[in-house]
């Protein structure tokens, strides 16, 4: 092909960046696509702006895609890109530090004009100077040339020009040995209803594939063999999807409709969205006016004989928590979805973290405990949206979803299963009573009865002669489901609520320790399951003897997790908060807990871990408490008392380590 020679990698990582109205996010999903259908395994991580539109060409308007391929079974999307498509100065300011020396840098020339420079405190165009000696740089002409490539079009220059990101697309394409045939048919069924603007992005996608083709800039092609992955058929999938199918399969295995109630809110909207889609699988979407009426609603039909579902973020849990205590007393089968984001308020609406567990957990007022499960991945959404039906239903109790903005919008494959092997999920609704029963009285019939193994009450479709009956916020009597007032049973009912969680029948904490000799544990949840996997990887390639394990099921924990901590000499807990998880386990046992912590709303990088695993093995990583407070602080206040910038560092806070970098922007 052309004048390229072809170089065989096992992995790549690629980044796309550029306004947040460039398309970054589609020409990314379609070389996701395409890199899917070819067999690859991969793992992506969409970066979104937190404005709705920020000023054009600015640093807080840069959105970007990043996707990690490889021949092999990869965990992340990457620490950092081998490959950056920088569309504009913005774009190559907020990522350039991520590039390593060596890599790949494509810029589009077009738009490093003295006005954009100037926007984002360029004083010159730095793409000739010392500093970027290290990259590989190629400067295209991308809006120019997509200009040119679709001329013959009946669009204006505006619309012509917003083709670029096509063009990039193909070039990418063409670099890594692939066709751009999956990509054109995309185009032709998202563009047929407008055959000006399907042409032109056709247009552009080919200008960029044959700009690689022809130009002697390139001097390899890279070619990554399909990875060896499990039979089965495959499909990408994000984590806001899986959920959205999980429930699906979850009401049809439960024989019962599927109810949302919610309101928008980011980084969630997608579950609502894919429902949507659903209801020829008797699936009803309510989008209501605001978060307490989507739960109130989901509530509702909860009562009804539905499964009722809602989804929101971490302020809009803080506005559910008063209908979810009413999910409590009732003891009525909820599912809330919390995808995480940066916090408090409104906080970092568009980037990921991990700090409503506590809130999960006690985020309600009196002794409401609630069952609480977390994803690890894209594709492990399907699962854990299944895994929490089945345990609203059975013990009739609210359970919790703690997926976050890293898990929601990244995707990878995802090994399509075979719906007839799917288990059943045992509503146990108490059957209508027959006309002429002798006990059809409604008198006789006992809301609050209890299943002597899961303490889960009885649940009967309103209205349904003989098993009428009321249930409220009020405190119920044990049985009859009567108000009551009194000491003893409001004593007997807060601590059956509370063992009716604990008795949920979750599986055993499994540890992932080849050697059975490491002395030392990574424990995880949610989105830090990659990370903390390939962190543990390297690690081991260094020598070292280092054992992980992941927890999924929150509240209650695994009933092994005790013994398994006390097998360890040390146990790191990474997490994206200020070390909630860590507060936990240290309370409940007595192992050596080690938090490391990250808050700055972005993943862990794995490299950032594996400097903490092995910190750990050097002696360098210390439990100390001593200090910490004012390590934390340092930097953050200078002399004067104004906030200082951030330095890039690795240090302590005041509940463990912080790793990664902060850098000043």
């Amino acid at each position: 092909m052309g004048n390229a020679s072809k170089t065989k990698l096992d992995k790549v990582v690629i980044r796309i960046a550029g306004d947040s109205g460039d398309g970054m996010q589609l020409a990314g999903d379609q070389f996701t696509s395409e890199a899917a259908a070819f067999g690859n395994d991969l793992a992506t991580q969409p970066n979104y702006p937190a404005e709705i539109r920020a000023p054009q060409g600015t640093i807080h308007g840069v959105s970007s895609f990043q996707i990690q391929i490889a021949d092999y079974d990869i965990l992340t999307a990457g620490d950092r890109p081998d490959v950056l498509v920088a569309m504009n100065p913005a774009a190559l300011k907020a990522n350039i530090e991520d590039l390593p020396a060596g890599g790949i840098l494509i810029v589009n020339s077009d738009e490093f004009t003295k006005r954009n420079l100037t926007k984002v405190g360029y004083e010159s165009n730095p793409l000739g100077s010392p500093a970027f000696e290290a990259y590989q740089v190629h400067e295209v002409a991308m809006g120019t040339l997509t200009i040119g490539a679709v001329e013959s079009v009946d669009i204006g220059k505006k619309d012509a020009e917003r083709c670029k990101n096509m063009f990039a697309l193909g070039l990418l394409t063409w670099m890594y040995g692939r066709t751009v045939d999956s990509i054109e048919t995309f185009l032709r069924q998202k563009f047929a209803k407008k055959p000006a603007i399907l042409e032109a992005n056709v247009l552009a996608l080919h200008a960029g594939w044959n700009y690689g083709e022809t130009t002697e800039a390139f001097a390899s092609e890279y070619e990554i063999p399909p990875a060896q992955l499990p039979a089965g058929r495959y499909r990408q999938v994000t984590g806001n999807t899986a959920l959205a199918y999980g429930l699906v399969t979850a009401g049809i295995s439960g024989d019962m409709p599927v109810f949302l109630g919610t309101y928008p809110i980011t980084p969630a909207s997608d579950i609502l969205h894919e429902l949507s889609k659903l209801k020829q699988f008797d699936v009803t979407t309510f989008q209501a006016e605001d978060e307490i009426a989507g739960v109130a609603a989901a509530l509702g039909a909860s009562y009804g004989g539905a499964l009722g579902v809602t989804s929101t973020s971490g302020p809009g849990l803080a506005l559910k928590s008063e209908a979810i205590g009413l999910a409590v007393m009732t003891e009525l089968p909820l599912v809330v979805i919390d995808v995480q984001r940066g916090g408090p308020s409104t906080g970092l609406p568009t980037k990921t973290e991990q700090s409503d567990l506590l809130q999960a957990l006690f985020g309600r007022n009196g002794e409401s405990p609630v069952a609480v499960v977390a994803p690890q991945s894209p594709a492990d959404c399907f699962e854990i949206a299944r895994e929490a039906a089945r345990i609203a239903v059975e013990y009739r109790t609210p359970v919790l979803v703690l997926s976050d903005g890293a898990i929601a919008n990244g995707s990878e494959p995802w090994l399509l299963p075979d719906v007839a092997d799917l288990p059943a999920i045992d509503k146990n609704l108490t059957p209508a009573r027959e006309e002429g029963d002798d006990d059809a009285g409604a008198a006789d019939y006992l809301p609050y009865a209890r299943d002597p193994h899961t303490l889960a009450r009885n649940w009967a479709v309103p209205g349904e002669p003989g098993l009428e009956h009321r249930i409220g916020g009020l405190e119920k009597a044990n049985g009859t489901g009567n108000i009551s007032y009194t000491p003893d049973n409001h004593d007997l009912m807060t601590r059956t609520r509370a063992l009716r969680i604990a008795l949920i029948d979750v599986p055993d904490l499994e540890v992932d320790d080849p050697s059975g000799e490491a002395d030392v544990l990574v424990i995880g949840w949610g989105s830090s399951y990659g990370p903390i996997g390939e962190a543990v990887r390297r690690a081991r390639a260094n020598g070292h003897r280092v054992a992980r394990a992941h927890i999924r099921h929150l509240n209650p924990l695994p009933h092994n997790i005790g013994e398994v901590l006390a097998n360890y000499r040390r146990v790191l807990v990474p997490e994206m908060n200020l070390g909630q998880l860590a507060m936990l386990l240290k309370a409940r046992f007595p192992a050596e807990i080690q938090p490391i912590t990250k808050v700055q709303g972005m993943a862990f990088l794995a490299d950032e871990l594996q400097e903490a695993i092995e910190a750990e093995f050097s002696g360098r990583l210390t439990h100390a408490e001593h200090g910490k407070y004012r390590q934390a602080l340092e930097g953050v206040v200078t002399t004067t008392g104004e906030p200082a910038a951030p330095t890039r560092r690795i240090g302590h806070t005041a509940t463990g380590t912080t790793t990664g970098a902060q850098r000043t922007r």
